[in-house]
């Protein structure tokens, strides 16, 4: 079996969508499944994302997406995001009667409206509703859209989307994240005053990470991250500690330097840095929402509160590392999400069109 995924989130990004593509297709390339990415990357021309340079956005991809599943010959399309790239092929695959997948993996709706009410605080809802709208537009056409956990497809239904529902976790590789086994991955944490809380991911507006800097704590706070509100926040909050993107051992050697993992975000729909914080034995922190409350499900992962900070500092008597290493490998596997894929995969009965490529080539 061939997978062509087109994605406007790939290499060279670094985020959790990225992450998700990357681990779900080695794991479906063991199985003997030819498994084909495109990006922003594969086109001429891209432009960058209004307030995110480094995100790019492909210009009139259709022509090459055509080109692309035409070459390749794929037995079934999943389109993972809802960009240019994401429209493209959905309009392709809808024109084209061809059967096709998509993913919710983000709430753009309080993205862009949380970016657009910074400057016009009036078109907040106007802006979120319009995205609500468009969305649902582009995922009902779809034969299954993924989402990541129960509170999220309901969400959805809730909102008005009809297309059928497929559960979609997430993994991490254990031989990288996990507690501490020695002294030279402690290394990191000899560097702050404890307690040490941590937040890994983007640094931007949506993430919510001023409810994380102005939260009362007596240790350290670490921002293991980029993006366009860095300097902003470095300027504000010169007593935390702003280390850069980092990935691979160095990125898990951060959660371990961690006694806490906080987690501000209010838009994100799982947050795949919660369970790799819970694979390196640190209990998590966020707020009672979509995400964290899917899966901080027991008392020995961490703590979910309306303030933040009574949550770190619950959080810092959660259970042991691991209690929360021990759950991660048992709920949480690329294997497990790789089935899932598959199985939603066959859910599209053949009846709905033959391969790609012998509809989408004009």
């Amino acid at each position: 079996m061939k997978i062509l995924i087109v994605s406007d989130a790939w290499y060279p990004q670094v985020n959790g969508v990225v992450r998700t593509y990357e681990h779900l297709r080695d794991e479906l390339e063991t199985r003997g499944i030819t498994i084909k990415i495109i990006g922003p990357a594969d086109f001429p021309v891209t432009v960058p994302t209004p307030g995110y340079a480094e995100i790019k956005l492909a210009i009139m991809p259709a022509g090459r997406i055509k080109k692309i599943i035409g070459e390749f010959g794929p037995d079934r399309i999943h389109v993972a995001t809802e960009g240019p790239l994401g429209w493209a092929a959905r309009n392709i695959c809808v024109k084209r009667k061809i059967p096709f997948t998509t993913s919710y993996h983000t709430h753009f709706p309080d993205y862009v409206a949380k970016r657009i009410g910074k400057v016009l605080p009036f078109m907040y809802g106007f802006v979120h509703d319009t995205a609500v709208n468009t969305l649902r537009k582009f995922h009902n056409a779809s034969h299954a859209v993924f989402t990541a956990t129960q509170t999220l497809q309901d969400d959805l239904v809730s909102k008005g989307f009809t297309a059928p529902m497929k559960r979609l976790t997430r993994g991490v590789n254990l031989e990288i994240f996990h507690p501490p086994q020695n002294e030279d991955e402690l290394q990191v944490k000899k560097q702050f005053k404890g307690p040490v809380a941590t937040y890994v991911g983007r640094v931007a507006i949506e993430k919510n990470l001023e409810a994380f800097l102005d939260m009362k704590w007596e240790g350290s706070k670490v921002i293991v991250g980029d993006g366009p509100s860095m300097k902003y926040l470095k300027r504000k909050y010169p007593d935390a500690h702003f280390v850069g993107k980092k990935i691979g051992k160095e990125l898990a050697d951060h959660y371990r330097a961690s006694d806490v993992f906080a987690f501000p975000s209010m838009t994100d729909t799982f947050g795949i840095v919660l369970i790799e914080a819970l694979a390196c034995g640190v209990p998590v922190a966020a707020y009672p929402i979509m995400g964290p409350q899917d899966i901080i499900v027991e008392p020995f992962l961490g703590c979910i509160d309306e303030d933040l900070s009574t949550a770190a500092y619950k959080a810092l008597e959660c259970g042991t590392p691991e209690e929360r290493f021990n759950h991660v490998k048992e709920h949480y596997t690329w294997q497990t999400a790789g089935d899932q894929f598959m199985d939603a995969l066959s859910y599209i009965n053949d009846e709905n069109g033959g391969s790609a490529d012998q509809k989408a080539v004009a």
